[in-house]
């Protein structure tokens, strides 16, 4: 999750999956869910996209620096029949049990505070120091939205 502020001020908060650099899902479309930020705004959640990854990121990005959101990023899926999505179901069910069991036989008292600031300096690399990244304009979404439809169309 990343957080942005101003003058040490909460601003708003991106969330995304830490994904290896060569990992699929990387190339899916993604999409963004800007949502309140703490309960006591109720609203219903605003969904955007197709984008291709660096898009969504940049535009969740910008919304959140400036207003106090919440933005999911995450990708879709597109799944061609029932069958397909049981099957992705099924699999995020049997990641979930592998990670409870690997919560579950962990260490309470090992190294868990090196193991967190190893993977948040590897993020900051990652992400370029949590400097921010400009969005894209409107011409470089509809091609991104062109490269998204022909992805879905060569499925």
């Amino acid at each position: 999750m990343l957080a942005f502020a101003d003058h040490d001020e909460r601003v708003g908060a991106l969330m995304t999956l830490d994904l290896p650099a060569d990992s699929p899902m990387l190339g899916l479309p993604w999409i963004i869910t800007f949502g309140p930020l703490g309960d006591l705004d109720e609203w219903e959640p605003v969904v955007c996209g197709p984008y291709e990854r660096p898009h969504a990121l940049a535009l969740a990005e910008a919304v959140v620096a400036e207003e106090q959101l919440m933005a999911v990023v995450e990708p879709l899926l597109p799944a061609l029949s029932a069958d397909e999505i049981r099957s992705e179901i099924a699999a995020a069910q049997v990641a979930a049990e592998d990670e409870a069991r690997q919560v579950e036989g962990a260490d309470l008292y090992g190294d868990f505070e090196d193991v967190i600031d190893e993977e948040l300096d590897a993020a900051a690399d990652e992400a370029g120091h949590g400097e921010p990244v400009e969005p894209p304009n409107e011409a470089e979404v509809r091609a991104g939205f062109t490269r998204i439809a022909a992805l879905l169309t060569a499925k």
